[in-house]
């Protein structure tokens, strides 16, 4: 989906206005067969550091984008931002380029299931909740059909924005959105909730792992007293405060035990827990396991996700 959403209004551009407006080729790591996060296999064009004269190049990434580590793509991905390339992230392709040092001191941002994990990673890059970043020469989206919008752009920049908006209708995209339109739906869409209140208090939550909210502030936020909180929470949510707070930490925690190589001791203190001890007991008393045993579960007898596989 990442990548269509990619591609496709380039060739939509290409023959809506019956000119050859963009061409473009398909880079494989190290060898041409690629193979996409559906099991889909092609030829690529090229394989990296084989080629340097793109004006342009998007990198797709599928799986765990953290556990990618080739240092002839990042070598290559340099050369390229030094030629003077636009480079964008798409899904994953973000985590890469940041990885490769390209998004220093750029506005960027990153598939929402990859968030946490890239903030820990990379402190330099400015990382944001928006579907698509554009910042100079590097570009971000992240991923789906979020790609859709961010081209849109593109085009509009490139070729006008009559031919941009055509091609938005070609794809029966009705509606274009902006760079800073979230990636979630907002919590009062999500749960359905009828109070606006409950809504922005999730919300904090979500936002606030490192550092938990005490009940006072999240029950200000709602306006509301702590245990009339309590109530909206025990009806529309069918759990405590407490609970769904730890619920959202742990959440917080798996993901980061999944995408990133941070100890044990290391995470929980970045989902709010005081110490290692106090992380595992709480861990394993809602999952049955560890957060050791998490990654050994996910990942049995030493296995690592496959690193992000197209280019």
């Amino acid at each position: 989906m990442s990548y269509a959403s990619a591609i496709e209004p380039f060739r939509a551009a290409n023959v809506l206005s019956g000119r050859e407006l963009y061409a473009w080729r398909h880079v494989a790591l190290e060898t041409p067969m690629a193979e996409a996060s559906t099991g889909l296999l092609f030829r690529a064009d090229t394989v990296v550091g084989e080629a340097e004269d793109f004006d342009g190049l998007v990198v797709c990434a599928a799986g765990n984008p953290s556990n990618f580590d080739h240092e002839p793509t990042f070598a290559w991905l340099r050369r390229l931002a030094r030629r003077g390339t636009w480079l964008a992230g798409v899904s994953g392709g973000p985590f890469v380029l940041a990885a490769a040092g390209l998004l220093d001191g750029y506005r960027c941002t990153i598939h929402w299931e990859h968030a946490a994990a890239f903030a820990e990673a990379f402190a330099a890059p400015r990382l944001t909740s928006s579907i698509y970043e554009i910042d100079g020469k590097r570009l971000t989206c992240a991923g789906g059909i979020s790609a859709l919008d961010m081209m849109h752009a593109v085009i509009a920049e490139d070729h006008g924005a009559d031919l941009a908006t055509a091609v938005s209708e070609w794809f029966l995209q009705s509606h274009v959105r902006t760079g800073a339109t979230g990636q979630l739906m907002t919590r009062f869409e999500r749960f359905g909730l009828p109070s606006v209140g409950l809504s922005n208090v999730i919300e904090a939550m979500e936002e606030n792992v490192e550092e938990p909210l005490p009940r006072e502030r999240l029950a200000a936020l709602a306006e509301v007293s702590i245990r009339q909180l309590e109530r909206l929470f025990e009806k529309h949510m069918q759990t405590t405060i407490d609970q769904h707070y730890l619920t959202i930490r742990l959440r917080h925690a798996q993901r980061l035990l999944h995408q990133t190589r941070l100890s044990v001791g290391e995470i929980g203190i970045a989902s709010g827990f005081r110490s290692a001890s106090h992380f595992s007991r709480t861990y394993k008393a809602r999952y049955g396991h560890g957060p050791r045993d998490e990654r050994s579960l996910r990942f049995p007898q030493g296995k690592t996700v496959a690193r992000a596989r197209t280019l």
